[in-house]
């Protein structure tokens, strides 16, 4: 099993910024991907962020691409996602990923718990 905490979510002002932090723990001998999703209130889990192993892969969904990044340091099995010039759109709840640089939900191995995302217009 694999354990996933995830830290950093918070209420903040639009274009301010926000760091998430995820850290992995249990069964996670081996390379594996890691990334962001997000769900805000009535709309399905989608596709944020992701990063393999050496991070020569690394995808971004469209809406954050240049405001978002996502970084992983392996020593510490902490994958973070630095979110700059904020928006209300931004607000959600979001999640930690790992197992599968793909934008499928489905195709997720392991799931955090989620942490809160505010922007405040």
């Amino acid at each position: 099993q694999v354990q996933l905490v995830e830290s950093g979510g918070g209420l903040v002002q639009a274009g301010g910024s926000l760091r998430l932090s995820c850290a992995a723990s249990g069964r996670t001998a081996g390379n594996y991907a890691m990334g962001w999703f997000r769900q805000a209130p009535g709309k399905e889990r989608e596709f944020v962020a992701a990063i393999g192993w050496s991070a020569s892969s690394i995808y971004y969904t469209n809406s954050v691409k240049g405001r978002f990044t996502i970084s992983r340091d392996n020593a510490k099995n902490t994958v973070y996602l630095q979110m700059n010039s904020l928006k209300p759109e931004d607000t959600a709840v979001y999640y930690c990923a790992l197992g599968s640089l793909r934008s499928d939900p489905a195709e997720v191995d392991y799931w955090g718990q989620g942490t809160q995302v505010t922007v405040s217009s």
